[in-house]
């Protein structure tokens, strides 16, 4: 077989307009980045592949011998993916070239992602508020993942249509990752009054069959936080069938509004049970009223110190006391002023419900 003309010989060719015309209809085809990849490893003989911004294969064709080119893709400031080609050299200069066709394979792919988001945001939105059939979804059971990010966007319409702009990618990013990994899910962005309002959204949100929740949510959080390439919180329901979605919608915000402001990932399944009720304030009277009371003993603190120590110790007097450098009467009688002013006693389990729940909610 012929070694096809070289970049050079093709330039000065009628053949040109041909080349371009093959690698754009690629590229905006019905699966734009596996028919550029195949056109491209035709073309040079070599190789070609399209990674996506996280570091998956999204498509690739040829022979892959030796270091191949790397071209990064870019759209904006935001990294959307990697081209690679293995070519002979003759074919370097294709590389820029075959790169623009590769982002705009990128950009075609993420612009169907975003339309068939919008067929399926009225069905997802319908599952969620129970409205929906379930039995559209079969048996299998489900899990919701809801997300933000951790920027703030700050007001005015720009930024509002900043933050839209920005989940949407989000949104497009975990769909990737989605399809990628070969789960067939339902994807939408949330506002922060009722579903689907996307001029104020505040988050992405994705449904899909799962197998294993811990890892497919630490997976997505990584291919969330390489896709945009800043901090995102994300907060992951547990399984659930049928009507049950919209509990694996409230799980997925409960373990969300778990996360830190700086981001991160948390599973429901994992959160501490007591987590909202020691942060929606439902004991900010308790904890208000046990520190007013040992703080009326005047010791700077002390005796709140060491009564949060004895809680933490699961040994002796003794080994509490040497922990804290004080001698074991001192220990003891800081303790029997704690429960003068607590009005109860360190044995019983009441008192020392109270005291975890108080001390826990701070």
């Amino acid at each position: 077989m012929s070694r096809p003309l070289s970049l050079a010989r093709l330039l000065a060719e009628p053949g040109l307009l041909a080349l371009l015309g093959q690698l754009r209809q690629a590229a905006t085809g019905p699966q734009p980045e596996r028919a550029l990849v195949r056109q491209l490893a035709d073309l040079t003989e070599g190789g070609a592949e399209i990674r996506a911004s996280w570091g998956e294969v999204v498509a690739a064709a040829g022979t892959q011998e030796g270091k191949g080119q790397p071209f990064p893709l870019a759209h904006g400031r935001r990294q959307v993916g990697r081209l690679t080609l293995w070519a002979p050299p003759e074919w370097t200069a294709l590389g820029p070239l075959a790169a623009e066709y590769a982002l705009l394979s990128r950009l075609q792919s993420a612009a169907a992602g975003a339309a068939r988001r919008r067929v399926g945001e009225r069905t997802l939105d319908a599952l969620l508020s129970g409205q929906g059939d379930p039995a559209a979804l079969g048996d299998e059971a489900y899990v919701v993942a809801v997300a933000a990010l951790a920027q703030d966007f700050g007001s005015g319409a720009s930024a509002r249509a900043a933050q839209a702009h920005a989940l949407d990618v989000l949104a497009g990013a975990g769909e990737g990752y989605l399809v990628g990994s070969g789960r067939r899910g339902l994807c939408t962005v949330q506002g922060d009054g009722t579903a689907g309002d996307r001029a104020t959204g505040e988050r992405a949100l994705w449904l899909w069959p799962a197998a294993d929740v811990q890892r497919e949510a630490a997976e997505l959080y990584a291919a969330l936080t390489e896709s945009t390439g800043q901090p995102v919180r994300l907060g992951v329901g547990g399984l659930h069938r049928g009507r049950a979605l919209a509990a694996a919608h409230a799980e997925a915000r409960q373990a969300l509004a778990a996360v830190p402001a700086s981001g991160g990932v948390q599973v429901f399944g994992e959160l501490d049970p007591l987590y909202a009720l020691l942060t929606g304030g439902a004991l900010d009277t308790l904890r208000s009223q046990t520190l007013a009371r040992l703080a009326a003993l005047g010791d700077d603190g002390r005796t709140e110190a060491t009564l949060r120590a004895y809680l933490a110790h699961r040994g002796t007097l003794n080994e509490l006391a040497a922990r804290q450098h004080v001698h074991v009467n001192t220990l003891r009688y800081r303790l029997r002023r704690a429960e003068e002013v607590l009005g109860g006693s360190l044995t019983d389990p009441a008192l020392l419900a109270r005291l975890y729940l108080a001390f826990g909610a701070g």
